[in-house]
C-alpha cells in the first residue's frame, strides 16, 4: 500500500469557494453568524493542530480579499475549475499543485460550510496517516431521510417503493431502521496519490478518494453545509446562539 505522506509534515488545508451558486449566490462571503461564511472554514483550519497551510482557492474577489487578509495562501482559480460542471477535485488539484505539491496530507474543506466539530479536521488526519488509508471522509447519521422510507410517485401519483417490492420495507419506526450515514461536507483528508489520481482507483467521480477509504461520523446538527437560504438560516442561528453564551 502506498504510504499516505509524510506524517511529520503538516498538513495543507484547501478551502475551495467557487463564486456561482444556482442555489445561493454569494453564499460562500455571505454573513453568517456575524462573519463571511469562508472565514468559518479558515478559523477551523487555523485551529486545527494537524494544519500547517491554509490555501484558498476562488474566483470570488470578495473571498479572494478575506482570505489574504487572514494570512491564507490564495489561488486564484481559472474559469475551467470554476464553472458549474467543474469536479471538486479538479480545482484541489489546481490548488494543490499551485501551492508547491507538499508531500504532506491534504484536506479539503468547504467554504459554504460554517459549522463544523473542533476535532473533526484533526480527527479526520490522524486516522489517515494511523491508518494509512488514501481517504477519510466524514459522515452523518441519517435520520428520517433513510432511503428505506425513499419512495418513486409516478405521474398519476402511485407511490412505490424506491428499491425491492414493499414499501418502506414495513419499518414504520426510525429507532428501527438499519443505521445509514451520508457525506456531510465537513472535511475530506486524503493523500496526494490519492488527490493526483496515481493509485488506479475504479473510475469514477469519487476515484479521487482512492481505494482504502475511510469514514469518521458526526451527530446531527454537527456539520452544516449551506446550499439554501434556509440552510443559511439555520446556520446563522446557531452560531448567533453559540456567540451570545459565549458571551454570558
Amino acid at each position: 500500500m502506498t504510504n499516505p505522506s509524510n506524517s511529520s509534515l503538516p498538513a495543507t488545508a484547501i478551502i475551495l469557494a467557487r463564486a456561482g451558486s444556482k442555489g445561493l449566490p454569494g453564499k460562500n462571503h455571505a454573513p453568517v453568524g456575524g462573519q463571511p461564511c469562508i472565514q468559518w472554514s479558515i478559523d477551523a483550519a487555523n485551529n486545527a493542530d494537524s494544519v500547517g497551510q491554509i490555501v484558498v482557492s476562488s474566483d470570488d474577489p470578495e473571498v479572494i480579499t478575506i482570505a489574504a487578509a487572514s494570512g491564507c495562501k490564495v489561488i486564484d482559480r481559472p474559469n475551467e475549475f470554476a464553472h458549474d460542471t467543474a469536479t471538486i477535485d479538479s480545482a484541489a488539484r489546481h490548488a494543490y499543485e499551485a501551492s508547491g505539491s507538499p508531500d504532506a496530507p491534504v484536506v479539503i474543506l468547504y467554504a459554504n460550510v460554517p459549522i463544523r466539530p473542533d476535532w473533526l479536521i484533526d480527527e479526520a488526519v490522524n486516522l489517515l496517516v494511523k491508518s494509512n488509508c488514501h481517504s477519510v471522509q466524514s459522515y452523518a447519521r441519517v435520520g428520517k431521510h433513510h432511503p428505506w422510507w425513499t419512495v418513486k410517485i409516478d405521474d398519476d401519483g402511485t407511490v412505490q417503493p424506491w428499491q425491492g417490492d414493499t414499501l418502506y420495507h414495513n419499518t414504520f419506526r426510525r429507532q428501527d431502521l438499519p443505521p445509514a450515514q451520508v457525506p456531510d461536507g465537513g472535511v475530506i483528508a486524503l493523500t496526494p496519490d490519492a488527490l493526483m489520481q496515481r493509485l488506479n482507483a475504479p473510475e469514477g467521480p469519487h476515484s479521487f478518494l482512492g481505494i482504502d477509504r475511510r469514514g469518521i461520523m458526526t451527530s446531527e446538527g454537527e456539520v452544516i453545509d449551506i446550499d439554501s437560504r434556509i440552510d443559511q438560516l439555520v446556520a446563522d442561528a446557531i452560531l448567533s446562539e453559540r456567540t451570545a453564551h459565549a458571551h454570558r
